[in-house]
């Protein structure tokens, strides 16, 4: 039971910044622009307003900032440069394969030059590193640090994982004209996006990142002050993604289409097999070594 409150209360918390950002949004909208999709104003507004619902939530909840998994400035960078090398090991294997079974295959289309690739690279992982500081300050940091207090680490890893893999399908694709918006419409948008959970064409990308989640919520829980860490790897599979899909398209004819899913072409049942191995090769290797070193130090 008491796992169910503490389960449902970042959704109430959810639900009740989408109802403000619905608000928000519709007077936005009229105040500035009647050129921005309302849909995508209400999703923008609630992601900021989820941001900045960690600093009242950090002293409501009584947290400090070594619980979100902060440590001190010299070693988080240290850590972020890890993370990015974590990444590479986790995620290049999977593009490569994909790219050899043929299910991306090269856009022999763009022309490229070294100042394009450059760019693309260099912009690529800086957005990735912004996506990855926001998600993992909200998912890693105040979601699992906050569960962590009140839940066994399990439970904290499983219910953290799903709201960061459930919030990626909090879509609407409902265009309302400008003219024909009335103050109910956010709230129609809204309802349209969280019915977007119960699509079964979401479950493959939702189990990948359900996967996604957990294998650095166990890198959270298993590594002391570790936010830099996950920080990083998140950014480097966002920048390797961002990058794939720059150089490559999904090959609709590959006969191994069915290891990716139509989210972004590369999250899929592939993903959620191999960080599933991953996982249990690192918790394992990680159980022999403690061992080792107990033996060690008894002697």
């Amino acid at each position: 039971m008491r796992s169910m409150v503490f389960a449902l209360l970042p959704l109430a918390l959810l639900l009740a910044l989408a109802v403000v950002a619905c608000v928000l949004g519709y007077g936005v909208l009229h105040l500035i622009s009647d050129e921005l999709p309302l849909a995508k104003v209400i999703s923008k507004t609630t992601q900021i307003l989820l941001l900045l619902s960690i600093f009242p939530l950090k002293k409501i909840l009584n947290l400090n900032w070594s619980d979100f998994g902060f440590t001190a400035p010299a070693r988080f960078f240290k850590q972020m440069g890890q993370g990015l090398m974590l990444a590479l090991i986790t995620l290049l294997p999977v593009l490569l394969i994909l790219y050899f079974l043929d299910v991306h295959v090269w856009d022999g289309g763009r022309t490229w030059t070294a100042g394009k690739v450059f760019e693309k690279v260099g912009l690529g992982l800086f957005l990735a590193m912004l996506i990855a500081i926001g998600e993992e300050l909200l998912f890693r940091g105040l979601l699992f640090g906050s569960l962590r207090h009140k839940l066994p680490v399990c439970a904290a890893i499983v219910i953290s994982s799903f709201y960061y893999a459930a919030l990626h399908f909090l879509k609407s694709k409902t265009q309302i004209p400008y003219d024909q918006q009335t103050f109910a419409s956010g709230f129609e948008l809204m309802a349209e996006a969280f019915a977007n959970w119960l699509n079964p064409n979401i479950i493959s990308a939702l189990i990948a990142l359900f996967m996604v989640g957990v294998f650095l919520a166990v890198l959270r829980s298993r590594v002391p002050q570790s936010l830099g860490l996950c920080v990083g790897c998140h950014a480097g599979w966002v920048w390797q993604i961002k990058v794939s899909k720059d150089l490559c398209n999904v090959n609709p004819e590959s006969d191994y289409l069915y290891l990716v899913s139509a989210y972004d072409g590369v999250v899929g049942p592939l993903v959620s097999l191999w960080l599933a191995v991953a996982i249990g090769v690192w918790l394992w290797v990680r159980r022999v070594w403690l061992k080792k070193s107990l033996v060690a130090c008894r002697a």
